[in-house]
């Protein structure tokens, strides 16, 4: 299949990409740099540029600001906010009024959506909650709407906080933990709704060759742990201690 990536240069794309073309599919970067290099878009200025003829497959949409680097004052938010919300409408928008129709669009989300619900069981079809994150996430999955209404299956992956070797979370983590310094944050009761990346990747590829699959997919391990459990368990792969808290107001700042 012809399989077209936003954000394929990101963690998940990188991986998605490798098992894509292992698997013999042909796989387009939708990408940003030049415009003179096609398929462009460019999310700031509403522009999106693919050729007709590409009769393109599958849609993965994983394009989004880093929600890891840098302090979220507004402006921070605003990016991570319009990456996400304005991309995704302008690939819902171009796929809705192509002559053909892609077999599935596949576009990222997060299980912010449910904002923080201590140790509420949480499934597909619990409502949304509160605060920025909730916000996002809704509205990055509103934007979708557009393609659905034109007759093409969406599948929104609610993405938990994923796990690899070779970045994301568990690098950020590594250094603190390996020199002794890993802890809990703030009291260690918040629930932490993990996946490893080989696990995002199957997904993702079991969401393509399935058509009964469609809407909201919470993309987590069937097992959340919580933060506690999560930094012991960690520190004894490490073989490290984890006695140096992280007060929750830093954790926060």
């Amino acid at each position: 299949m012809k399989i077209l990536i936003s954000g394929a240069s990101g963690l998940i794309g990188s991986e998605i990409t490798s098992f894509l073309i292992n698997h013999k599919h042909q796989v387009i970067f939708l990408q940003r740099k030049s415009a003179s290099q096609k398929p462009y878009w460019n999310i700031e200025n509403e522009i999106i540029d693919i050729e007709d003829d590409l009769q393109i497959d599958v849609v993965i949409n994983l394009a989004g600001e880093s929600i890891a680097e840098g302090r979220w004052n507004q402006l921070k938010k605003e990016k991570i906010k319009n990456s996400r919300v304005k991309g995704t409408k302008l690939l819902s928008e171009y796929f809705s009024k192509v002559s053909y129709k892609p077999k599935v669009f596949i576009s990222a989300s997060a299980i912010g959506f449910y904002g923080d619900r201590g140790n509420e069981i949480i499934t597909e079809a619990s409502t949304k909650g509160t605060g920025f994150l909730s916000d996002v996430c809704y509205e990055w999955e509103e934007a979708t709407n557009i393609v659905s209404e034109a007759g093409i299956r969406v599948a929104n992956i609610r993405l938990g906080m994923v796990l690899s070797s070779n970045g994301g979370a568990l690098q950020k983590m590594l250094l603190p933990f390996k020199i002794g310094l890993g802890g809990i944050i703030g009291n260690g009761k918040q629930y932490v709704s993990w996946v490893n990346i080989s696990d995002v990747v199957g997904i993702i590829n079991h969401i393509i060759n399935n058509e009964e699959l469609n809407g909201p997919i919470n993309t987590v391990s069937p097992n959340p742990v919580t933060n506690y459990q999560f930094t012991k368990i960690l520190g004894k792969q490490l073989n490290r201690p984890t006695v140096f808290p992280l007060p929750a107001f830093l954790a926060k700042l």
